[in-house]
């Protein structure tokens, strides 16, 4: 399985784990796994450390989506799929180095596939922002 592929499937536990809340993020990122039958490695780790990146760095990711959006926009607005996307992209861009321009493409790409009409703008933007800032 390829890093787009898997990155899709990281997306959707982000997602999954932005929606349901109830469950412990080990049993979630378990299930999430077996159902999805990741078995390699590779797969395996990169999905992990995507959702506990995420958890564990979840306070300072908000605060960076909140200082790149429009001054009209708060964080409560932003659709469950578009913020799941904006926190995969700034993870990878933030914590794991991915070139800005692989995490963007990508995520923009998951964005005209599970979002709504204006999600590439809105999440291009974003995450253009981000990077500016450096």
């Amino acid at each position: 399985m390829g890093r787009t592929a898997l990155r899709e499937l990281a997306f959707k536990l982000v997602y999954s784990l932005e929606v349901q809340k109830e469950y412990e993020l080990e049993e979630q990122i378990e299930i999430f796994l077996n159902v999805n039958e990741v078995d390699t490695k590779d797969g395996i780790e990169y999905i992990t450390d995507i959702a506990k990146g995420i958890k564990e760095n979840e306070a300072e990711i908000k605060v960076l989506i909140e200082k790149n959006l429009k001054d009209d926009w708060k964080i409560e607005r932003i659709s469950k799929i578009n913020l799941s996307l904006l926190k995969l992209g700034i993870y990878e861009l933030k914590y794991k180095q991915i070139p800005y321009k692989v995490v963007i493409n990508e995520v923009v790409e998951l964005s005209k596939k599970y979002g709504e009409e204006t999600s590439p703008k809105f999440i291009n933007g974003v995450l253009a922002s981000i990077v500016k800032e450096g």
